[in-house]
């Protein structure tokens, strides 16, 4: 089971218990618990991963960070002649978070 969050910065934060109402900490408890997401969430979790400036594969939230590593797969895309990295929950969210005309997307496995 992955915790719910860990803290990431050294000046006084909140617990972690005030956020329970985020909707990033509720889909961390509801991975958690088995239960499945569904394409809203799906689609939610790949663009705040892919818009946050800190982690690659974990969401920033009042100092402490929400790993979604275990759901999350690596994509290369290839987009007006570049190719760029991202993580995903699945192809179909990261067409979504994408914009213009996608070449190819490719996803890696380790």
């Amino acid at each position: 089971m992955t915790p719910i969050a860990t803290r990431f910065v050294d000046w006084d934060i909140p617990e972690l218990s005030t956020l329970q109402n985020s909707k990033v900490y509720q889909l961390r408890q509801q991975l958690n618990d088995g239960v499945p997401m569904c394409r809203q969430q799906k689609n939610w979790l790949t663009n705040s991963v892919n818009r946050n400036a800190y982690f690659k594969k974990g969401v920033p939230l009042g100092g402490y960070r929400f790993d979604f590593s275990d759901v999350l797969k690596r994509f290369f895309v290839k987009q007006y002649g570049h190719i760029a990295e991202y993580y995903a929950v699945d192809k179909t969210s990261l067409r979504a978070f994408l914009c213009g005309r996608i070449d190819e997307i490719i996803e890696i496995t380790d």
